[in-house]
């Protein structure tokens, strides 16, 4: 068994020699862009100065001294996202057609996006306390607005968006995108770094959610598990390759609540200030504000869908 498991492995490492060499691979090695696992590591020291006690390491810098130790902190948190986003934008360049990776000018970016960042965190804390006010209010099993940034998938989801926003908003490559695919592998909501997303957000259970780059969501919205905020078609260039960088995603306005297993596409597509889209409903064009929506069904003239909005009043 020893003499055939090792035949094995000598064979298998002459197969799988090559990966390191591969283009993708020695520029991500001398590039020193991070794994997973280091954006991780510092996310959760963002999430423990966010919410110290809930969320990241144990706290050492909670209470009324806190000023000097959390600056301590925030000071190694500096110095990872530093490292780790100038060697994404070193990265980036390598990999680019044109080849580009000037390490000083991917310094200068790196200190421009983690100063953003930096700046960005107090209001990115006040918003993501209007989010646990949201998800209290918005659900009668809610005990406290601190069970809900503790424990509830939706919060997470959002408090790492909101990190990961500011980051893509600045430009970095691939790090944005770690942080939301790592939320979405914690909690089931998929929500992409590019998605402009106001206060007041609240996604109730969260499982299957959905939100697409170009989407842009208004004050005070509440999502239900299942909702897919979607492309509804993806225009491709004369060579096959999709096209880059369209609007693709709808935009909902303010106060608008969208329930269990809806889906609404298009870039085009305004869910109105108000509206209400019912479970398990399709919808491809934009709803007037207020309107409920809460059936659809499909036109047999055009194999079209079209929406049927009822008025229920304050019922639902």
């Amino acid at each position: 068994m020893k003499d055939w498991f090792e035949d094995k492995l000598d064979s298998l490492g002459a197969a799988l020699a090559g990966c390191a060499e591969r283009p993708e691979s020695t520029a991500l090695r001398e590039s020193g862009l991070p794994g997973q696992r280091a954006i991780v590591e510092t996310l959760d020291m963002l999430m423990g100065v966010l919410y110290p006690g809930c969320h990241g390491p144990d706290s050492g810098y909670a209470g009324t001294d806190a000023a000097r130790p959390l600056r301590n902190v925030l000071r190694e948190i500096g110095g990872r996202l530093f490292s780790q986003i100038s060697g994404a934008f070193e990265y980036a360049g390598r990999i680019s057609e044109t080849g580009q990776g000037d390490r000083a000018e991917c310094r200068a970016r790196a200190r421009a996006a983690v100063g953003a960042l930096f700046d960005a965190l107090p209001a990115i804390r006040t918003t993501l306390d209007e989010d646990a006010i949201a998800g209290y209010e918005g659900d009668p099993a809610a005990t406290s607005k601190a069970e809900v940034i503790l424990s509830y998938p939706g919060f997470f989801a959002i408090a790492v968006h909101r990190i990961a926003h500011v980051l893509y908003a600045q430009g970095v490559p691939i790090i944005p995108r770690a942080m939301s695919e790592y939320a979405h592998s914690k909690t089931g909501i998929d929500i992409h770094p590019g998605a402009t997303i106001g206060p007041g957000f609240f996604i109730v259970h969260g499982t299957g959610v959905v939100i697409g780059e170009t989407c842009t969501i208004g004050r005070h919205v509440k999502l239900y598990q299942g909702v897919t905020l979607g492309a509804r078609s993806f225009p491709k260039n004369a060579d096959g390759t999709l096209v880059k960088g369209l609007k693709r995603h709808p935009d909902v306005e303010d106060d608008v609540v969208i329930y269990a297993g809806a889906t609404v596409l298009g870039g085009e597509t305004v869910i109105g200030r108000g509206a209400v889209i019912g479970a398990s409903v399709w919808v491809t064009s934009s709803i007037p504000p207020g309107e409920k929506v809460l059936s659809s069904e499909i036109d047999p003239s055009s194999r079209k869908a079209r929406v049927l909005v009822f008025d229920l009043g304050a019922g639902i």
